[in-house]
């Protein structure tokens, strides 16, 4: 008999080719919140507009700053003026709303028919003196979650190189100082500032509530580092200063796409870190941070330590269960990662699509987590497909398997535990804090089937009922 051997490196599989997620105009859901001056109008067919209704409906009576450009028989065969007709919509949109800037996100239709957007753009621009970012965000895209990178990429180009205002007002610009400043004394504040190293500027981007965005601050702030700014920022008009040189950092793994556009249009440099999910990937991010601009980390130890101490009763839930990924939104890596320091084996990770430069310390560090916690390393499918997953999830009968809502059902219906990975995407689950929220997800599949164990079904029927 011999012993299969483990791979030493991590494997890397391609499959259909088919990109099995939402369609990516769907940011517009998260994005509309996060900057609060904007409006976002979506070009595209009826199709776009069922879509956005079904996906966003449940948020109607927020009153949300959107709105759908259906194209028309008329619009597609080049019988109307497409400037025309933009301009009158967005004359509307200003009149009705007054936004700080309005979005245009390109579909797949707009692509194909060669709608020139960016043609457009700056002429209805001056003539109604308000910007308008052109973002196509279409469902040629690999994941739903880069249209947020298709959209943070052009509002990169829009951010300011030289600040028109002094280094004091620039600090009171930034919606995050603001935040951190609410109530202070001038003295207080002064002190603060004392409390930061000298480094050179750092501007991170990604799209996160505003909660999420104040703790990760605070926690650089503890290391000495200041933040400069956030891409986005909460309003458009308070978009970071950005010029050569400075450093930017991603806390997302599906913004390579604007990760490129501040290296190479922005002349920024790129921090390649792990991103900031879990406490152990949190402090990979800040210790890489750190290390790039010359300044050691403290206090670390203790603080990953607490965190997994709090977070023992659900780690015991999944330690030495098994987790497969079918793959949807690219925080694949990232959560695999962090499930498998909690003990988890990873058996398959699905993706969509993988960028391994700008992914490459989250790759190194899953390598890295697979070892000391002697777990095997997984393989890694590109464009999976979801046949063959669904058969090797029949051979290998994982505890739990993380998957887009069109295969859920029918896996939970086979006896197969499954989490939707879009709830991933909305949670709150970046920093030390927040990992718990992260566990609650993965485990409540979990402890839902324990709690079938141990009650009578007229009981759990009647619990039901009452939720």
């Amino acid at each position: 008999m011999t012993v299969a051997q483990q791979p030493e490196a991590l494997n890397f599989e391609c499959e259909t080719g088919n990109y099995h997620t939402f369609c990516p105009i769907s940011c517009v859901s998260w994005l509309y919140q996060k900057i609060e001056d904007s409006f976002f109008l979506v070009i595209g067919t009826k199709t776009c507009g069922y879509f956005l209704q079904n996906a966003m409906g449940v948020m109607i009576f927020a009153e949300p700053r959107y709105a759908m450009a259906e194209l028309e028989e008329g619009d597609i065969s080049a019988q109307l003026n497409d400037y025309e007709e933009l301009k009158r919509l967005c004359e509307q949109i200003k009149r009705d709303r007054n936004p700080s800037v309005i979005v245009w996100i390109g579909t797949c239709t707009t692509e194909i028919i060669k709608t020139d957007l960016e043609g457009l753009a700056p002429k209805l621009e001056a003539d109604l003196g308000i910007p308008i970012v052109v973002a196509r965000a279409n469902g040629l895209d690999y994941a739903f979650t880069q249209g947020e990178d298709t959209v943070l990429a052009a509002m990169a180009h829009r951010c300011p190189e030289k600040s028109p205002v002094s280094e004091t007002e620039k600090g009171e610009r930034n919606a995050i100082q603001k935040l951190m400043n609410f109530g202070k004394k001038k003295e207080d504040i002064a002190q603060d500032e004392s409390e930061y190293v000298n480094h050179p500027p750092l501007v991170l981007f990604g799209s996160l509530p505003d909660p999420v965005v104040t703790q990760l601050t605070l926690e650089l702030k503890k290391q000495g580092i200041k933040v400069s700014g956030w891409l986005p920022a909460k309003r458009f008009t308070e978009l970071p200063v950005i010029e050569e040189g400075y450093y930017v950092a991603g806390v997302n793994p599906f913004l390579s796409r604007t990760a490129t556009t501040l290296m190479r249009r922005r002349k920024c440099k790129l921090i390649g870190a792990p991103f900031p999910i879990g406490p152990d990937g949190t402090r990979a991010w800040i210790e890489k941070i750190c290390s790039v601009l010359g300044i050691t980390p403290q206090g670390l130890d203790a603080r990953e330590a607490q965190m997994w101490e709090n977070l023992e009763e659900y780690v015991q839930l999944i330690r030495g269960k098994s987790v497969f990924f079918m793959g949807d939104n690219l925080l694949e890596i990232s959560l695999a990662r962090f499930l498998v320091r909690c003990g988890m084996t990873v058996q398959e990770i699905g993706i969509p699509y993988m960028d391994k430069r700008y992914q490459a310390a989250e790759l190194a560090l899953l390598e890295k987590t697979c070892q000391e916690m002697g777990s095997p390393l997984p393989t890694i499918v590109e464009k999976p497909d979801n046949y063959n997953q669904v058969q090797r999830i029949y051979d290998l009968k994982p505890d739990l398997v993380i998957t887009g809502m069109a295969h859920a059902n029918p896996l939970e219906a086979r006896g197969i535990n499954t989490k939707w990975s879009v709830e991933f995407t909305f949670a709150q689950i970046h920093g030390f804090g927040n990992a718990r929220d992260v566990l609650e997800l993965v485990t409540r599949p979990l402890r839902r089937n324990n709690n079938l164990k141990d009650l009578g079904w007229d009981k759990l029927v009647r619990e039901e009922a009452q939720v």
